[in-house]
């Protein structure tokens, strides 16, 4: 399956207020035109600029001839407030609204275009239509100020085109002991996400279809390149293979009216034995292509896995807020080599979801911990297939967004790092670092009710997804909050 991330084509049209110099407005787009070029962007000039309801007709159909999927707004002077927020209305895709900022002293009578005011109204408007639009923090700028205010809207933009024509394809019951990952799916619907539940048994029957298939060969020496000296069981390669080219299919068979998809699989305990392996290492598989595969059905962790590789365009991994860092590996790796106390640290595990390029170093393993349950701690066999190896070192956002039982949905967005110190455990697993993790983890994760799966895009996205997530309309939005900045509930004595 190809191109599961959508690629944005920005489109760009000036309004103009017409008791004012429509050159002003279209001389001001043609310079934030150049100087997104000079950045490396590429964006469509519409030359319609719009006073009025038909040059905004004209305008929408141009930029939907050129095919443009998103669109930024610019407002080159005051702005007529109907036309330019029916603009919104009348286009498909996501819109950004941005104002120009005034020049220069010397030209304050014919080349002054009053943005700062008409960007008021122009918010006033979209309010009273009811209107989605994203609207930066500060929207009023120069050429240059715009121009890096469009490359930051790129990548919203990919997660709000590839959130309306999601699929998330489902197998298995969401595991008993696993409540967290129940939570209601009528919150998806409302987002205009598509859900598709499977049996196991579904899953196992297209599995087996897929025997023999001619493809499987060519799948495995991809795996054995990719592993190189990490293949550790070359006899599980075509089974996992076989697996992969079931989901790829099961994709492209029944994504219906959508384009791009996920999934949220079970993957133990039963899985395993009537499989013959692990999932792991073919789930990592799929996510490092822009089609993530969250463990035990959870299908809130798979749309912010998907929502996390249409902002980075890379590859993310779900895991689990698993462990605290042991106070003496603490003392010995972290302490006064980096500004963290050890509440700041945790570790980050699953049993091998994580692409194989996110990690130090990777090699296809067996699950510890179902070898115990499943295989009686002897050799293993079908508890083989997970990806294990310390997470790379870098910069992360931990981050989800989930719905509560009553179907509201909520989120929370925490920048930090992977630390590069040695995890001494088994899994994909790595030692995270997030400034006040103590207070977010008791205020944030413990009181809002999180389950224990975040995802985790590598880099650091939080203006990205808050911008996100403010245009879907989460009103609840936490982040871990600077020592000087209570949370709600926080004990102040402490």
């Amino acid at each position: 399956m190809k191109n599961n991330i959508p690629t944005v084509k920005l489109g760009i049209i000036s309004v103009s207020r017409d008791c004012f110099i429509i050159s002003l407005s279209e001389k001001r787009r043609k310079a934030i035109v150049e100087s997104y070029a000079k950045k490396g962007g590429s964006i469509y000039e519409c030359l319609t600029t719009v006073e009025n309801e038909q040059d905004m007709l004209k305008a929408v159909a141009e930029v939907k001839e050129a095919q443009c999927n998103a669109l930024v707004v610019f407002l080159g002077n005051f702005g007529p407030e109907t036309p330019e927020t029916l603009i919104a209305k009348e286009f498909s895709g996501p819109v950004m609204y941005v104002a120009a900022a005034e020049e220069t002293g010397d030209d304050l009578i014919n080349g002054r275009g009053d943005a700062y005011c008409g960007m008021l109204n122009c918010s006033y408007n979209l309010g009273l239509r009811k209107l989605k639009a994203v609207i930066p923090e500060y929207p009023v700028g120069t050429a240059d100020d715009i121009a890096d205010m469009m490359a930051d809207f790129v990548p919203v933009a990919r997660a709000i085109i590839g959130l309306n024509s999601l699929k998330i394809i489902t197998f298995g019951p969401r595991p008993q002991d696993f409540f967290a990952c129940n939570a209601p799916i009528k919150a998806l619907y409302d987002l205009g996400v598509e859900v598709q539940e499977n049996s196991e048994l579904d899953l196992l029957v297209s599995y087996r279809a897929h025997a023999n298939d001619s493809r499987i060969a060519e799948i495995a020496k991809d795996m054995a390149d990719e592993l190189g000296l990490g293949n550790q069981y070359p006899d599980l390669l075509p089974r996992m293979a076989q697996f992969e080219l079931t989901l790829l299919d099961w994709a492209e068979q029944n994504r219906g009216a959508k384009e791009y998809v996920a999934f949220a699989d079970k993957c133990w305990p039963a899985f395993p034995k009537e499989f013959g392996f692990e999932p792991c290492y073919v789930n990592s598989r799929l996510a490092s292509r822009g089609i993530p595969v969250a463990c035990e059905v959870d299908i809130y962790g798979a749309l912010s896995e998907y929502l996390g590789a249409c902002i980075t365009g890379e590859a993310v991994t779900l895991l689990d807020i698993n462990n605290s860092v042991p106070a003496d590996m603490y003392e010995q790796e972290i302490k006064g080599k980096y500004d963290y106390t050890l509440q700041d640290t945790f570790m980050g595990f699953h049993c091998g979801n994580t692409p194989f390029c996110k990690l130090s170093k990777g090699a296809v393993k067996y699950q510890l911990i179902q070898n115990r349950l499943l295989e009686n701690g002897g050799t293993p066999d079908f508890t083989r297939g997970t990806l294990e190896g310390d997470i790379a070192p870098g910069e992360i956002t931990f981050f989800r967004l989930q719905s509560a039982a009553d179907t509201t949905l909520h989120a929370y967005i925490a920048q930090g790092e992977v630390l590069p110190v040695a995890t001494r455990s088994f899994g994909g697993i790595g030692i995270f670092a997030i400034p006040e993790m103590k207070r977010f983890y008791r205020h944030v994760l413990i009181a809002k009710r999180y389950p224990h799966h975040g995802a985790v895009a590598f880099g650091h996205v939080g203006k990205a997804l808050y911008t996100l997530f403010d245009y879907l309309g989460i009103e609840d939005i936490s982040f871990n909050q600077p020592s000087s900045m209570l949370y709600k509930g926080e004990n102040p004595f402490c």
